[in-house]
């Protein structure tokens, strides 16, 4: 009724014959690197649900953005506000 052995080996031999090898090992290469992105994202995703609200507030309010401010950018930012207030 299934699909035998020998079926599944002349399909095996046709892909082979179809695609090449270095093709085959190269599309091989590539779905695994695409399962292993998308397990790895679901543990993330799953890591992120456990924490609770307190945690992940915590977390995010521990992150440090670093900038520098030069006189152009602030006189220019007050310019603009100058500009609005008066419209």
């Amino acid at each position: 009724m299934g699909i035998s052995i020998w079926q599944l080996l002349i399909i095996l031999l046709i892909i082979v014959l179809l695609f090449g090898t270095k093709k085959l090992r190269s599309i091989g290469k590539d779905m695994g690197g695409a399962v292993k992105g998308f397990r790895d994202a679901m543990d993330d995703r799953d890591d992120k649900q456990e924490k609770t609200p307190q945690e992940l507030e915590h977390s995010e309010a521990s992150r440090v953005i670093e900038g520098e401010v030069t006189k152009e950018e602030t006189t220019a930012a007050a310019s603009k506000d100058k500009e609005k207030d008066q419209a």
